[in-house]
């Protein structure tokens, strides 16, 4: 099988279910910065040693494919005819609430923020901040199609808490290889 299909030369490309829509619509976007945001997660892996955050970045990997494809099938395609789902698998509250308890794991760890953090505290924790910032901007894309259709509320659920985690996670790597936030403070100016 090759890769190359010549079928979206025209700038269109085939969604989940076969629809055929513009490269440039709102849903491709949606699930092409997802795409991103998981490559993004990539690099960041390759500046982590610690198992456990690596383990917790393969499964958050995982399911940004869960989000992708979601985000990839229109709402009406995504039962079959026979009433079956056509995805194996669809995010659920169980992901979103084990980012939330890997948070609160690292938060213990962390002093109280008192001021907005500069994107920094060395080369992992920055390419962190670099997902973060990617992270939100698909949570926007995904809140933008849920403007013109249906978008299943976890997914952006979902987004908005990932973005959350990585920040947590940039602040919490960056302390455990010691190294320094930087603040935004506006009395320092």
């Amino acid at each position: 099988m090759k890769i190359y299909t010549k079928t979206g030369d025209k700038g269109e490309t085939a969604l989940y279910g076969g629809t055929r829509v513009s490269k440039a619509s709102a849903r491709v976007e949606s699930y092409g910065t997802i795409d991103e945001l998981n490559s993004f997660i990539g690099v960041a892996k390759c500046e982590i040693i610690e198992e456990e955050i690596l383990n917790q970045l393969r499964k958050i990997q995982f399911d940004l494919f869960t989000v992708g494809s979601e985000s990839a099938t229109p709402t009406d395609k995504l039962t079959l005819a026979n009433g079956k789902s056509r995805l194996a698998l669809m995010i659920t509250d169980k992901e979103i609430e084990e980012l939330e308890n890997w948070m609160d794991a690292f938060e213990k760890e962390l002093e109280p923020l008192q001021y907005f953090i500069l994107p920094g505290g060395g080369k992992s924790a920055t390419t962190l901040h670099v997902c973060r910032t990617v992270c939100r901007r698909a949570e926007r894309s995904l809140v933008f199609l849920g403007e013109s259709e249906e978008v299943r509320p976890e997914l952006i659920k979902y987004l908005n808490r990932l973005s959350d985690y990585l920040f947590v996670l940039a602040r919490y790597v960056s302390k455990i290889n010691g190294e320094t936030e930087e603040y935004w403070n506006p009395n320092d100016r």
